[in-house]
């Protein structure tokens, strides 16, 4: 049987109703899960289906994930909605100095498997505050591991086997694609944590990407096939544990590398990879490693502005060529 048509919205909502059936342990604490089925639909039916254990809490990010840890540290499996991503700021310290050090802190005598679940990117005119592209934060920092999905299969898979893990995992999800479509397999499904996915294979050029900039990569290497450029589109799905070895490959095949994200250019993921390629496969490389990034502004509200300052189709066709002819 081929594959359904689902978006990424009704691949988490399946995921999380398939793994609530499987395991008792899983519950979802947010804000605003019950009465409006979460900010994006995620939880549309959730809770009739599973009353008790979706939860909603007070407007505290410190609460919501304080009371995560403490759930895992009990034995729970706690998928903790965040609203969106920019809101972590609020919770630092129980992310990064609770979450994810207490199992290395007591010797390996815990677990803390839980989901921190969230919503990131740009391009919904959402402003300074609510558009930011967080993930380097959180690649920085040991004990924990992030997910950046794009496609919906990729949002099933990588939710049910984030769910399952013993560790804390930080599941970002971009904004622009919860209404994006895409086959997604029916019944259990999972997706290994640390593992890219080449979406387009080329020979020219690897364009090394995740999340929204997946189809905006997609989108530029389609463009530049008919000047026969035929770049490779890997997506990283996967930025802690990093799949480095699909990564070599790719780049022993086209000995050229374009890495496009939404974050910030300076000290975004593109940096590390930039660097470990440096370090690791200089000889292989026949061009200098380009970046592309968003420019170092805050997000703008304005939409012509916010397209300005977000990285765009053209940018990575441009910086294609950039790589190719200099």
């Amino acid at each position: 049987m081929p594959d359904r048509e689902l978006t990424c919205t009704q691949a988490m909502c399946e995921a999380l109703e398939e793994e609530m059936q499987r395991d008792d342990t899983v519950f979802i604490i947010g804000e605003d899960l019950v009465a409006h089925g979460g900010i994006f639909g995620q939880f549309t039916g959730l809770p009739e289906k599973f009353p008790g254990r979706i939860i909603d809490t007070p407007i505290s990010e410190t609460c919501l994930v304080g009371g995560g840890v403490g759930a895992a540290l009990t034995g729970m499996r706690p998928v903790v909605d965040m609203h969106f991503a920019d809101f972590v700021t609020t919770a630092m310290d129980e992310i990064v100095n609770q979450m994810a050090k207490i199992r290395y802190m007591l010797g390996g005598q815990v677990r803390i498997p839980m989901v921190l679940w969230a919503p990131d990117g740009g391009g919904l005119s959402a402003a300074a505050q609510h558009s930011q592209s967080l993930e380097s934060w959180f690649v920085h920092v040991p004990g924990l591991k992030v997910v950046v999905p794009s496609e919906p299969a990729d949002v099933k898979g990588l939710l049910k086997a984030a769910i399952r893990d013993d560790d804390p995992v930080v599941f970002f999800q971009h904004k622009r694609l919860f209404a994006q479509s895409g086959p997604v397999p029916d019944g259990e499904y999972i997706i290994p944590i640390g593992r890219a996915d080449v979406k387009r294979p080329g020979r020219d050029i690897t364009v090394l990407t995740y999340s929204r900039m997946t189809y905006h990569s997609l989108e530029a290497a389609e463009r530049l096939a008919a000047d026969g450029i035929e770049a490779e589109v890997v997506d990283l799905r996967t930025l802690k544990p990093l799949d480095f070895d699909t990564i070599t490959r790719s780049v022993q095949k086209t000995h050229k590398v374009l890495i496009a994200h939404e974050a910030w250019r300076t000290g975004g993921f593109g940096a590390e990879l930039a660097a470990r390629i440096g370090e690791e496969l200089f000889d292989e490389l026949d061009a200098p490693v380009t970046r592309i990034g968003a420019q170092d502004v805050p997000i703008p509200f304005s939409p012509v502005l916010e397209n300005t300052v977000l990285p765009q189709v053209e940018d990575i066709v441009n910086g294609i060529r950039k790589v190719l002819y200099g």
